[in-house]
């Protein structure tokens, strides 16, 4: 019996007495070998046959000619063509010189048996037990996803970060023979990839026998500039709920349906799960997508045209609250989605795949929030992505979830104030500002009609009446102080992207802004981007315990660079403003100071001090 030969029936030996039965598949080799050739030859494909799952082995049911190459491009590692399956010889030539013993994770030993699996897996994708690039599921998980505005899929995967090889995103076909590879190969594949491996498994009705433990929880990082350690380790056992959240709209033409985000309601460390998580709002987790913009300015144009990227990011909810309700004064509703607990550790799972690994293109009509939302439903639950769920409306999705039956909301009380006690609506902070307007307008006979006149006034206007007001005026001008200068914050902001999008060239070229800024703009691009900070790390797909090392030095360092560039670029920005601008942020940080100080000194002076 040839080397070749006596290799294969190795092969049939271990399957027969294995814990499945399966037969071998047949494969003739051909060309000129040597003997030595021959039996290398038969050794490797004896390795990668003993690797296969029984229903992968059974489907090819066909004799397969193997054979090695020269002619392959110098970029090409095999082909498999009408039952046949082609090699470069230097993976041959690597596979012989390998040291006596070498194991998988030897690099020749590695690179072979990888290029045979990935070609016996396009033999198999083509079987009918095969069939997995034309799997539906497998599509969704995979980054193909289907399209809001009719029917198919986006012939474009946009799950370009943390992939294992970029020749993956080329077709569905290379997709599942990449994956296929590592699904095999790669003990911690399960780990990196947790949603693609269940559906292996589940399509072969087997496991790879060699599986490493996984590091703990879900690793998400937020943008956050008040935080140190932006980073937040979740472990989907402590979700109770999820809710979609909506940001009401406004008269914004970008902002009119409203903004579509997902809540994962996380109880404290220690508390049961049940409805007194909905309290630990300091725990709760936003997923939100947004349009980053590396260069600051979101323009109408460019949102049409895809321009921008689409990224999830995983915020706090008391700064999605504080920057929707005080800011932008939009309301907040928190609605309950009915799922099991299978189905919310599906959707933890994969809102951190598409963190780690989706680059999405916005667009403000067919790719926006509403849909990049529906899209995460629809790929994490299946049973969501049976549902007529599709909207380009943020308010119209809800609308859908609800018709679907798909939300929880008999649990939600019918009292507003107990909505609001319990989380389940945010109200607008326009609301409180008119009341803390109506006690300074009534105590200091103010003339402007309502907050809204009251906080248009030049600073310079409002000045004397923060000179004159007694503690309980103060303290409520003080509220509205401080809304004005987060407005006037917001306008100088957006007087500054106006400018960059007009004349970008001319804030690079000066000298006390282009550092400052170009390094802010750096740093958040990390933030929106967490996969960068991991592209020259080894690994894919959900970082494990040596990236996650790596990774808690890089966003702690960028985390304290960004807050002193931060802080830098405010101070020489304003210097950039127009004169108009620049008096109003000014005269409103020197009001809020005034009042500030006012209300503190009534307040040590006691209840003499003021009415």
């Amino acid at each position: 019996m040839s080397r070749f030969l006596a290799a294969v029936a190795a092969v049939v030996l271990w399957l027969a007495c294995g814990p499945a039965m399966a037969r071998v598949p047949e494969i003739r080799p051909g060309g000129e070998l040597s003997v030595a050739e021959r039996a290398a030859t038969g050794a490797l494909l004896a390795l990668g046959l003993a690797k296969l799952p029984p229903a992968w082995a059974d489907a090819l049911d066909r004799p397969i000619v193997f054979a090695w190459r020269d002619d392959l491009p110098r970029d090409v590692h095999g082909t498999a063509k009408r039952g046949s399956i082609a090699l470069d010889r230097r993976l041959l030539t690597a596979w012989m010189a390998r040291p006596p013993g070498a194991g998988d994770d030897d690099p020749a030993t590695r690179a072979a048996l990888a290029a045979l699996l990935h070609e016996l897996a396009h033999l198999y994708d083509r079987t009918p037990g095969g069939g997995l690039s034309r799997d539906p599921r497998l599509l969704d998980l995979a980054g193909w996803q289907v399209a809001a505005l009719g029917p198919g899929r986006q012939s474009r995967n946009d799950f370009r970060d943390r992939s294992p090889d970029v020749y993956e995103l080329e077709s569905p076909k290379e997709y599942v023979a990449v994956n296929l590879e590592h699904y095999l190969l790669d003990a911690d594949y399960a780990c990196r990839r947790p949603a693609l491996a269940a559906h292996l498994d589940a399509h072969f009705g087997w496991t790879p026998p060699t599986r490493r433990s996984c590091a703990e929880g879900l690793l998400f990082v937020g943008d956050e500039l008040r935080s140190d350690d932006p980073q937040r380790l979740l472990d989907p056992e402590r979700i109770y709920e999820v809710d979609y959240l909506l940001a009401e709209g406004n008269d914004q033409p970008m902002s009119h349906w409203g903004h579509s985000m997902l809540r994962l309601v996380v109880c404290a460390p220690g508390r049961p799960r049940g409805p007194d998580c909905r309290l630990d709002l300091q725990h709760h987790l936003v997923l939100s997508f947004r349009a980053f913009v590396g260069d600051v300015q979101v323009s109408s144009w460019r949102g049409l045209t895809g321009s921008y990227p689409s990224r999830l990011f995983a915020l706090p909810l008391g700064q999605v609250v504080d920057e929707y309700t005080r800011v932008e004064l939009r309301g907040l509703r928190s609605v309950p989605l009915a799922l099991s607990r299978e189905e919310i550790a599906a959707l933890a799972t994969r809102a951190a795949q598409l963190h780690w690994s989706y680059d999405g293109h916005y667009y403000f009509v067919s790719n926006n929030c509403a849909v990049e939302t529906w899209k995460l439903l629809h790929d994490a639950v299946p049973r969501l992505g049976a549902l007529p769920l599709s909207s380009i409306r943020p308010n119209g999705l809800l609308e859908r979830l609800r018709e679907a039956g798909a939300t929880a909301e008999a649990q939600v009380p019918g009292d507003a104030g107990e909505q609001a006690r319990l989380g389940y609506r945010f109200e607008a902070a326009s609301a409180h500002y008119a009341q803390m307007y109506a006690i300074a307008r009534d105590e200091l006979g103010l003339r402007a009609a309502d907050a809204g006149a009251w906080l248009a006034l030049a600073p310079t206007e409002r000045e004397p009446a923060l000179r004159r007001a007694g503690l309980k005026s103060a303290a409520a001008l003080l509220v509205l102080e401080s809304a004005a200068l987060r407005r006037q914050e917001t306008l100088a902001r957006d007087e500054l992207k106006r400018r960059w999008l007009r004349d970008a060239r001319s804030l690079r070229s000066s000298a006390d802004i282009a550092g400052p800024l170009q390094e802010f703009l750096r740093l958040g691009g990390a933030f929106s981007r967490p996969a960068s900070w991991l592209q020259d790390v080894p690994g894919y797909g959900l970082p494990q315990a040596g990236e996650r090392e790596v990774l808690d030095g890089r966003v702690r360092a960028d985390a304290g660079s960004r807050q002193a560039q931060a802080v830098a670029l405010e101070a020489e920005v304003r210097k950039l403003l127009s004169p108009a601008r620049r008096t109003a942020l000014e005269g409103t940080d020197a009001n809020v100071a005034l009042i500030g100080e006012r209300v503190r000194t009534l307040a040590a002076a006691g209840p003499q001090g003021g009415s």
